[in-house]
Protein backbone atom coordinates (compact mmCIF):
# COMPACT_ATOMS: atom_id res chain seq x y z
CA UNK A 1 0.00 0.00 0.00
CA UNK A 2 2.47 2.28 0.75
CA UNK A 3 4.93 1.33 -1.95
CA UNK A 4 1.74 2.17 -4.36
CA UNK A 5 1.28 5.87 -2.55
CA UNK A 6 4.96 6.31 -3.35
CA UNK A 7 4.80 5.06 -7.14
CA UNK A 8 1.31 7.17 -7.77
CA UNK A 9 2.80 10.17 -5.45
CA UNK A 10 6.13 10.18 -7.88
CA UNK A 11 4.12 9.74 -10.89
CA UNK A 12 2.29 12.73 -9.94
CA UNK A 13 4.61 15.03 -8.90
CA UNK A 14 6.34 14.23 -12.49
CA UNK A 15 2.97 15.21 -14.27
CA UNK A 16 2.34 18.03 -12.27
CA UNK A 17 5.88 19.25 -13.17
CA UNK A 18 5.50 18.66 -16.77
CA UNK A 19 1.95 20.49 -17.25
CA UNK A 20 2.88 23.29 -14.78
CA UNK A 21 5.40 24.65 -17.16
CA UNK A 22 3.42 24.75 -19.77
CA UNK A 23 0.53 26.36 -17.39
CA UNK A 24 2.18 28.92 -15.15
CA UNK A 25 3.99 31.20 -18.06
CA UNK A 26 1.04 30.99 -19.85
CA UNK A 27 -1.04 31.68 -17.43
CA UNK A 28 1.27 34.99 -16.64
CA UNK A 29 1.22 36.02 -19.70
CA UNK A 30 -2.40 35.74 -20.89
CA UNK A 31 -3.68 37.70 -17.31
CA UNK A 32 -0.71 40.42 -17.91
CA UNK A 33 -2.15 40.41 -21.65
CA UNK A 34 -5.75 41.55 -20.57
CA UNK A 35 -4.56 44.60 -18.71
CA UNK A 36 -2.64 45.88 -22.21
CA UNK A 37 -3.98 47.46 -25.40
CA UNK A 38 -3.61 44.79 -27.26
CA UNK A 39 -6.69 42.17 -26.00
CA UNK A 40 -8.94 45.33 -26.68
CA UNK A 41 -7.07 45.55 -30.05
CA UNK A 42 -7.82 42.10 -30.99
CA UNK A 43 -11.33 42.41 -30.17
CA UNK A 44 -11.85 45.52 -32.16
CA UNK A 45 -10.64 43.56 -35.03
CA UNK A 46 -12.96 40.58 -34.44
CA UNK A 47 -15.98 42.73 -34.05
CA UNK A 48 -16.90 42.76 -38.34
CA UNK A 49 -16.75 38.83 -37.71
CA UNK A 50 -19.16 38.39 -35.41
CA UNK A 51 -22.42 39.78 -37.39
CA UNK A 52 -21.45 36.44 -39.69
CA UNK A 53 -22.00 34.47 -36.36
CA UNK A 54 -25.29 35.90 -35.71
CA UNK A 55 -23.72 38.17 -32.55
CA UNK A 56 -22.91 41.65 -31.90
CA UNK A 57 -19.12 43.64 -31.93
CA UNK A 58 -19.46 43.53 -27.75
CA UNK A 59 -19.38 39.19 -28.51
CA UNK A 60 -16.02 39.46 -28.88
CA UNK A 61 -14.99 40.53 -25.42
CA UNK A 62 -16.10 36.84 -23.80
CA UNK A 63 -15.08 35.39 -26.66
CA UNK A 64 -11.29 36.59 -26.94
CA UNK A 65 -11.04 36.09 -22.67
CA UNK A 66 -12.93 32.74 -23.12
CA UNK A 67 -10.29 31.36 -25.71
CA UNK A 68 -7.47 33.01 -23.84
CA UNK A 69 -8.19 32.65 -20.89
CA UNK A 70 -11.13 29.95 -19.22
CA UNK A 71 -14.70 29.16 -19.10
CA UNK A 72 -15.00 31.79 -15.87
CA UNK A 73 -13.49 35.03 -17.63
CA UNK A 74 -15.61 34.27 -20.85
CA UNK A 75 -19.16 34.06 -18.71
CA UNK A 76 -17.48 37.08 -16.53
CA UNK A 77 -17.89 39.04 -19.70
CA UNK A 78 -20.95 37.66 -20.89
CA UNK A 79 -22.88 39.14 -17.64
CA UNK A 80 -20.95 42.27 -18.28
CA UNK A 81 -23.19 43.05 -21.73
CA UNK A 82 -26.80 42.65 -22.72
CA UNK A 83 -27.25 39.78 -24.71
CA UNK A 84 -30.18 37.84 -26.32
CA UNK A 85 -30.97 34.28 -25.82
CA UNK A 86 -29.89 33.20 -28.88
CA UNK A 87 -26.36 35.12 -28.47
CA UNK A 88 -25.58 33.83 -25.19
CA UNK A 89 -26.26 30.33 -26.32
CA UNK A 90 -24.16 30.82 -29.20
CA UNK A 91 -21.50 32.28 -27.36
CA UNK A 92 -21.75 28.97 -24.87
CA UNK A 93 -21.72 26.75 -27.40
CA UNK A 94 -18.74 28.17 -29.23
CA UNK A 95 -16.48 28.35 -25.85
CA UNK A 96 -17.74 24.85 -24.67
CA UNK A 97 -15.48 24.03 -27.97
CA UNK A 98 -12.66 26.55 -27.68
CA UNK A 99 -12.13 27.62 -24.11
CA UNK A 100 -8.63 27.91 -22.83
CA UNK A 101 -7.36 27.25 -25.92
CA UNK A 102 -3.89 28.05 -25.21
CA UNK A 103 -3.17 25.87 -21.87
CA UNK A 104 -5.57 22.79 -22.56
CA UNK A 105 -4.10 22.68 -26.50
CA UNK A 106 -0.69 22.93 -25.54
CA UNK A 107 -1.08 20.38 -22.29
CA UNK A 108 -3.00 17.85 -24.69
CA UNK A 109 0.08 18.06 -27.28
CA UNK A 110 2.30 16.85 -24.50
CA UNK A 111 0.92 13.06 -25.92
CA UNK A 112 2.27 13.64 -29.44
CA UNK A 113 -0.74 14.92 -30.91
CA UNK A 114 -0.12 18.16 -33.34
CA UNK A 115 -1.13 21.55 -30.90
CA UNK A 116 -1.80 23.28 -34.29
CA UNK A 117 -4.47 20.06 -34.73
CA UNK A 118 -6.68 20.23 -31.73
CA UNK A 119 -6.48 23.82 -31.86
CA UNK A 120 -7.57 24.00 -35.42
CA UNK A 121 -10.39 21.32 -34.47
CA UNK A 122 -11.77 23.58 -32.27
CA UNK A 123 -11.90 26.55 -33.76
CA UNK A 124 -13.35 25.07 -36.31
CA UNK A 125 -16.04 23.56 -34.56
CA UNK A 126 -16.38 26.93 -32.99
CA UNK A 127 -16.89 28.94 -35.76
CA UNK A 128 -19.12 26.15 -37.69
CA UNK A 129 -21.52 25.55 -34.65
CA UNK A 130 -22.07 28.98 -34.38
CA UNK A 131 -23.18 29.29 -38.24
CA UNK A 132 -25.43 26.84 -37.97
CA UNK A 133 -27.23 28.03 -35.08
CA UNK A 134 -27.41 31.09 -36.34
CA UNK A 135 -29.11 29.71 -39.67
CA UNK A 136 -31.20 27.04 -37.74
CA UNK A 137 -32.57 29.06 -34.70
CA UNK A 138 -35.07 31.82 -35.49
CA UNK A 139 -36.16 32.42 -32.17
CA UNK A 140 -34.57 33.57 -29.20
CA UNK A 141 -35.07 37.06 -29.70
CA UNK A 142 -35.49 37.95 -25.85
CA UNK A 143 -33.15 39.26 -23.68
CA UNK A 144 -30.95 37.13 -21.41
CA UNK A 145 -31.46 36.97 -17.80
CA UNK A 146 -28.50 36.16 -15.90
CA UNK A 147 -29.78 35.10 -12.52
CA UNK A 148 -27.77 35.77 -9.42
CA UNK A 149 -24.10 35.60 -11.53
CA UNK A 150 -22.82 39.13 -11.64
CA UNK A 151 -18.66 40.31 -12.76
CA UNK A 152 -16.42 40.98 -10.88
CA UNK A 153 -13.33 43.25 -12.61
CA UNK A 154 -9.76 43.51 -10.42
CA UNK A 155 -8.82 46.81 -10.45
CA UNK A 156 -5.06 47.04 -10.41
CA UNK A 157 -2.83 49.86 -10.13
CA UNK A 158 0.23 50.18 -12.13
CA UNK A 159 2.61 47.26 -13.90
CA UNK A 160 3.57 46.11 -10.19
CA UNK A 161 0.20 45.06 -9.63
CA UNK A 162 -0.28 43.79 -12.90
CA UNK A 163 2.21 41.78 -12.66
CA UNK A 164 2.00 40.26 -9.01
CA UNK A 165 -1.51 39.75 -9.80
CA UNK A 166 -0.15 37.88 -12.97
CA UNK A 167 1.95 35.84 -10.84
CA UNK A 168 -0.48 34.83 -8.27
CA UNK A 169 -2.83 33.64 -11.11
CA UNK A 170 -0.40 31.69 -12.34
CA UNK A 171 0.41 30.44 -8.82
CA UNK A 172 -2.93 29.61 -8.18
CA UNK A 173 -3.27 27.66 -11.77
CA UNK A 174 -0.29 25.02 -10.96
CA UNK A 175 -1.58 24.58 -7.12
CA UNK A 176 -5.05 23.85 -8.01
CA UNK A 177 -3.62 21.43 -10.98
CA UNK A 178 -1.16 20.19 -8.26
CA UNK A 179 -4.29 19.50 -5.93
CA UNK A 180 -5.94 17.56 -8.47
CA UNK A 181 -3.24 15.62 -10.46
CA UNK A 182 -1.77 14.49 -7.14
CA UNK A 183 -4.28 12.59 -5.74
CA UNK A 184 -5.79 11.50 -9.12
CA UNK A 185 -2.54 9.99 -10.02
CA UNK A 186 -2.00 8.15 -6.76
CA UNK A 187 -5.72 6.59 -6.84
CA UNK A 188 -4.84 5.65 -10.53
CA UNK A 189 -2.05 3.74 -9.76
CA UNK A 190 -3.84 2.19 -6.98
CA UNK A 191 -6.60 0.93 -9.51
CA UNK A 192 -3.94 -0.19 -11.94
CA UNK A 193 -1.93 -2.50 -9.57
CA UNK A 194 -5.30 -3.67 -8.39
CA UNK A 195 -6.04 -4.92 -11.99
CA UNK A 196 -9.58 -2.81 -12.04
CA UNK A 197 -8.34 -0.25 -14.77
CA UNK A 198 -8.47 -3.71 -16.87
CA UNK A 199 -11.60 -4.28 -15.97
CA UNK A 200 -12.89 -0.96 -16.68
CA UNK A 201 -11.42 -0.90 -19.64
CA UNK A 202 -13.39 -4.10 -20.32
CA UNK A 203 -16.78 -2.58 -19.52
CA UNK A 204 -16.47 0.61 -21.69
CA UNK A 205 -14.50 -1.69 -24.75
CA UNK A 206 -18.33 -1.28 -26.78
CA UNK A 207 -17.74 2.65 -26.58
CA UNK A 208 -14.49 2.46 -27.82
CA UNK A 209 -14.88 -0.01 -30.47
CA UNK A 210 -17.76 1.96 -31.71
CA UNK A 211 -15.20 4.98 -31.71
CA UNK A 212 -12.53 3.12 -33.81
CA UNK A 213 -10.25 2.48 -31.15
CA UNK A 214 -8.95 -0.12 -28.89
CA UNK A 215 -10.23 -0.46 -24.83
CA UNK A 216 -6.52 0.36 -23.77
CA UNK A 217 -7.64 3.93 -24.68
CA UNK A 218 -11.04 3.93 -22.40
CA UNK A 219 -9.10 5.89 -19.54
CA UNK A 220 -8.07 8.61 -21.40
CA UNK A 221 -11.72 8.94 -22.40
CA UNK A 222 -12.90 8.73 -19.12
CA UNK A 223 -10.09 11.17 -17.74
CA UNK A 224 -10.62 13.72 -20.19
CA UNK A 225 -15.11 13.52 -20.09
CA UNK A 226 -15.17 13.71 -16.28
CA UNK A 227 -12.09 16.35 -15.74
CA UNK A 228 -10.73 17.98 -18.77
CA UNK A 229 -8.41 18.32 -21.20
CA UNK A 230 -5.61 20.38 -18.56
CA UNK A 231 -6.23 17.87 -15.71
CA UNK A 232 -6.62 14.81 -17.47
CA UNK A 233 -3.66 15.37 -20.07
CA UNK A 234 -1.79 13.48 -16.77
CA UNK A 235 -3.56 9.85 -17.37
CA UNK A 236 -3.18 10.57 -21.25
CA UNK A 237 0.78 11.01 -21.05
CA UNK A 238 0.46 8.02 -18.44
CA UNK A 239 -1.64 5.90 -21.22
CA UNK A 240 0.47 6.47 -23.61
CA UNK A 241 3.69 5.07 -22.01
CA UNK A 242 2.16 2.19 -19.67
CA UNK A 243 -1.08 0.92 -21.35
CA UNK A 244 0.67 1.00 -24.99
CA UNK A 245 -2.14 3.22 -26.88
CA UNK A 246 -1.07 3.39 -30.20
CA UNK A 247 -0.44 7.01 -32.33
CA UNK A 248 -4.02 6.34 -34.18
CA UNK A 249 -5.74 5.57 -30.87
CA UNK A 250 -4.64 8.62 -29.43
CA UNK A 251 -5.47 10.66 -31.94
CA UNK A 252 -8.69 9.86 -31.93
CA UNK A 253 -9.07 9.88 -28.25
CA UNK A 254 -8.06 13.82 -28.85
CA UNK A 255 -10.11 14.32 -31.62
CA UNK A 256 -13.42 12.88 -29.32
CA UNK A 257 -12.08 14.89 -26.45
CA UNK A 258 -11.44 18.27 -28.02
CA UNK A 259 -14.85 18.22 -29.05
CA UNK A 260 -16.32 17.25 -25.86
CA UNK A 261 -14.42 16.85 -22.36
CA UNK A 262 -15.22 18.14 -18.69
CA UNK A 263 -18.60 17.53 -19.75
CA UNK A 264 -20.53 17.74 -16.52
CA UNK A 265 -18.43 21.13 -15.17
CA UNK A 266 -18.77 22.86 -18.72
CA UNK A 267 -22.06 21.92 -19.10
CA UNK A 268 -23.45 22.98 -15.66
CA UNK A 269 -21.40 26.38 -15.59
CA UNK A 270 -23.60 27.83 -18.14
CA UNK A 271 -26.84 27.33 -16.00
CA UNK A 272 -26.95 30.49 -14.43
CA UNK A 273 -26.88 32.44 -17.87
CA UNK A 274 -31.06 31.12 -18.24
CA UNK A 275 -30.33 29.23 -21.80
CA UNK A 276 -30.95 25.68 -22.20
CA UNK A 277 -28.36 23.02 -20.89
CA UNK A 278 -29.57 20.11 -22.24
CA UNK A 279 -28.83 21.07 -26.13
CA UNK A 280 -25.56 22.29 -25.59
CA UNK A 281 -24.45 18.78 -24.05
CA UNK A 282 -26.18 16.76 -26.81
CA UNK A 283 -24.72 18.99 -29.79
CA UNK A 284 -21.12 18.86 -28.20
CA UNK A 285 -21.91 14.98 -27.47
CA UNK A 286 -23.11 13.91 -30.83
CA UNK A 287 -20.60 15.79 -32.49
CA UNK A 288 -17.53 13.92 -30.91
CA UNK A 289 -18.89 11.19 -31.68
CA UNK A 290 -19.51 11.87 -35.35
CA UNK A 291 -16.49 13.15 -36.23
CA UNK A 292 -14.23 10.59 -34.34
CA UNK A 293 -16.28 7.78 -36.53
CA UNK A 294 -15.46 9.82 -40.01
CA UNK A 295 -12.00 10.52 -38.80
CA UNK A 296 -11.80 6.52 -37.85
CA UNK A 297 -13.14 5.28 -41.24
CA UNK A 298 -11.04 7.39 -43.12
CA UNK A 299 -8.02 6.54 -40.90
CA UNK A 300 -8.00 2.81 -41.26
CA UNK A 301 -6.59 0.96 -38.69
CA UNK A 302 -3.24 -1.51 -40.88
CA UNK A 303 -3.95 -5.15 -40.37
CA UNK A 304 -1.54 -7.11 -38.55
CA UNK A 305 -0.59 -9.46 -41.25
CA UNK A 306 0.53 -6.52 -43.25
CA UNK A 307 3.14 -5.68 -40.43
CA UNK A 308 4.31 -9.62 -40.60
CA UNK A 309 4.51 -9.74 -44.38
CA UNK A 310 6.77 -6.69 -44.49
CA UNK A 311 8.75 -8.24 -41.60
CA UNK A 312 9.29 -11.17 -43.63
CA UNK A 313 10.51 -9.02 -46.65
CA UNK A 314 12.33 -7.30 -44.61
CA UNK A 315 14.01 -10.45 -43.01
CA UNK A 316 14.38 -12.40 -46.58
CA UNK A 317 16.19 -9.13 -48.32
CA UNK A 318 18.98 -8.60 -45.53
CA UNK A 319 19.74 -12.50 -46.09
CA UNK A 320 19.91 -12.37 -49.69
CA UNK A 321 22.10 -9.07 -49.00
CA UNK A 322 24.45 -11.10 -47.24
Amino acid sequence: MKGTMLRGLRQGLHVTWALGKVIFPITLLVTILQYTPILPWLMTKLEPVMGLLGLSGEAAVPLVLGNALNLYAGIAAIVSFDFTVKEVFIMALMLSFSHNLFIESTVASKVGVSWWLISGIRLGLALMSAVVINIVWQGGSESAQYGMISSANVMLDGWTDIILHGLQTAVIAVLQLALIVIPLMIVMQFLREKGWLHQWSNHLSPFTRMLGMDKNASMTLVAGLTIGLAYGAGLMIQAVKEDGVSRRDMYLALIFLVSCHAVVEDTLIFIPLGIPVWPLLLIRLITAIILTMLVAVFWQRKPKHQYRDRKEQEHVHTYNSF
